[in-house]
């Protein structure tokens, strides 16, 4: 809660206390009116500043504009605990509002950990300078030091290394690269020195890029108008003008007195004030965010709960939303010897590497390695490692490596995906194949997807083909679209946005690639628990515990919302108008009026707090998907 927030809720408590107190003192006439006006302007005052501050500004017709004529109307009318009362129940719901959406998004651009710091310019004795990225010109030469990130896009001129691109293309292997090699800006260098010829400036390199696309994207997004704003832009002229037209016309034309009319015309205003609308439709929408929040579903307001009601399309990054992003040791196959014999030798040539598959062959070794067997260890930029264990000289990496030291691998030489090579003294001794798997449930999220109505899901990786397509088909989603950076993610949901479409469409993502395209959506939705901040920022709807399944809990709790707001909407203008028409031809007392207006409100409020009760899955097909696996 912010500073803000509880200042105005602790003024809402003593103006609700002092309320209590002024109608339990013996006061009547000036002294009273005075009382009741003190509390009110305590309350209201505001929201009177507010409309008057509107009307200034050529803003007549608001809802603030609304609440300032019925609380004054039921002033002028006598009934001095209506006015009151109606702005209490008014600053009540603001609050709830307030505190739903209170955690604004700070800028994006700021939070982006893609930005680099500075450049290394080598001059021509040699030396290093450090500059700003924006002050180095293309064509220039930078070095690259390992943990540094890369400054700005180029050619790499000496050197070799191990880039981790995984902010960039969401790709949880790194990319080797060498004389010759590309660089992208924004990526990290792991291993090697590198030299570099700048071949854009940095504002035309990625990282620059995709700030410019965060940036850009959100501006462009469409926001939905606050329902009471609009409501009240045409509804508030008109009961108005109604009300003017019911105090002058019938005394004008049937020579009645002023007084009658002015009574039916003000109990008119009483009647025709949103009070339902303005409080339970805000309290219905924070019922929704906080029923979501406790599924561990962070909705960052309103529209954006409305938005994904209307999902029917869903498109999902691969690394670290619907997978793991991490590699797992899945399949040995030895060749000539033990299986054991070749995870060990593996895990102990990979001992000193940093590199991800390394890391996934020594978790899968699962054993305590003795350092002492190993005499030495090379790690080979783009090949993989060369170690000496037991004397013996392994050979662990890609096919590259085999070739190169002119191992005959057989027929593991067809194998497809991420596959480790191993060799012993010259002699190929097998394979090992990592993959990044699915998450558990992510099988299950695509079905209760499926079941909730939604049309059509596609993946959207910077992975290779046969990685993303192996996923996708896995999962039983439509499509994947492969091998994208982060404009080529934009430009595809884009392409999506301007389909036919009958709904929304909803982009799922976790990483600083992800924010351009998170922002560019319709609704954007982070899996926060492990995501960039970037991605968390630009998104409107964080999955704070990185689970895909909670993806169609929140479309439930969304849909379940707007649908009890369309109650109360129907229910609060139905009960109005009826009684709205009775007041004007003399049928409805203050009593109707109060009913009509406070009455109304709390059987709405009522309703709008089953808003906070989550409906689940039915269990019978969560287990039946459970039993589905992935090949």
């Amino acid at each position: 809660m912010t500073k803000k927030q509880r200042k105005r809720l602790v003024r809402i408590l003593a103006a609700l206390a002092l309320f209590i107190v002024v109608l339990f003192l013996p006061l009547q006439g000036v002294p009273q009116l005075l009382a009741y006006l003190a509390v009110y302007l305590f309350i209201g005052g505001d929201i009177l500043w507010r409309a008057v501050r509107n009307i200034l500004r050529g803003q007549v017709f608001d809802e603030n504009f609304l609440m300032s004529v019925a609380t004054v109307g039921a002033f002028a009318l006598g009934d001095y605990k209506e006015g009151i009362a109606v702005m209490l129940f008014y600053q009540v719901g603001e609050w709830f509002q307030s505190y739903a959406v209170g955690r604004s998004r700070r800028s994006i651009a700021a939070l982006m950990d893609i930005r680099p710091d500075h450049a290394n310019l080598l001059l021509e004795d040699g030396s290093l300078s450090q500059l700003a990225p924006e002050e180095v010109d293309s064509g220039s030469r930078i070095v690259i030091k390992p943990g540094e990130r890369v400054p700005l896009d180029g050619i790499v001129e000496e050197g070799s290394s191990s880039l981790d691109t995984s902010a960039l293309t969401g790709e949880s292997l790194p990319r080797e690269t060498e004389k010759g090699g590309e660089v992208i800006s924004g990526s990290i260098n792991l291993t090697g020195l590198l030299t570099v010829r700048v071949t854009k400036t940095y504002g035309q390199s990625t990282v620059a890029r995709i700030l410019e696309l965060v940036e850009s994207s959100g501006q462009r997004k469409s926001k939905a108008e606050n329902f009471i704003t609009k409501f009240a832009r045409y509804y508030t002229p008109a009961v108005c003008l109604a009300a003017l037209v019911l105090a002058l016309l019938p005394p004008l034309l049937l020579g009645q007195s002023f007084g009658v009319w002015v009574y039916r015309a003000l109990t008119f205003l009483v009647i025709s004030c949103p009070c339902a609308l303005v409080i339970s439709i805000p309290m219905s929408i924070f019922g929704g965010i906080g029923g979501a929040s406790k599924a561990g579903v962070l909705i960052k307001g309103g529209n954006y709960l409305e938005a994904l009601a209307k999902a029917d399309t869903l498109v999902f990054d691969k690394t670290g939303t619907l997978t793991e992003g991490k590699f797992v040791v899945t399949q040995q196959k030895p060749v000539g010897v033990s299986a054991d014999e070749l995870l060990q030798w593996a895990a102990y040539a990979e001992q000193y590497s940093n590199h991800p598959i390394a890391q996934s062959v020594r978790e899968a070794y699962g054993k305590t390695v003795q350092t002492q067997r190993i005499t030495s260890a090379e790690e080979l930029a783009g090949f993989g490692v060369r170690a000496v264990v037991d004397g013996a000289e392994v050979l662990v990496g890609n096919a590259k490596l085999m070739a190169e030291y002119e191992i005959d691998m057989g027929e593991a030489a067809r194998q497809g995906g991420t596959v480790i090579h191993v060799a012993r003294e010259g002699r190929y001794v097998g394979s090992l194949l990592a993959e990044d798997l699915p998450k558990p449930d992510a099988i299950e999220a695509v079905a209760d997807l499926r079941r909730l109505g939604v049309k059509q899901m596609v993946m959207l990786t910077g992975d290779s083909a046969e990685a993303g397509q192996k996923v996708a088909e896995g999962l039983g989603l439509d499509g994947a679209y492969t091998g994208l950076l982060p404009q080529d993610k934009v430009e595809k949901v884009e392409q999506m946005l301007e389909g036919e479409r009958t709904g929304t469409l909803a982009f799922v993502g976790d990483g600083v690639n992800d924010a351009p395209v998170l922002a560019r959506a319709d609704v954007g939705i982070a899996m926060g628990g492990l995501g960039s901040d970037a991605a968390i920022e630009a998104a409107d709807i964080v999955i704070m515990t990185d689970e895909p399944a909670k993806i169609p809990t929140a479309i439930r709790i969304s849909r379940k919302t707007v649908s009890i707001v369309r109650q109360n909407i129907v229910f609060a203008l139905g009960v109005k108008g009826i009684v709205l028409i009775l007041g004007a031809l003399g049928f409805a007392s203050m009593w109707a009026a109060v009913f009509a207006d406070v009455g109304v409100a709390f059987l709405a409020i009522l309703n709008a707090m089953r808003a906070l009760y989550i409906e689940k899955a039915p269990a019978e097909n969560q287990t039946a998907q459970l039993q589905r696996k992935v090949p």
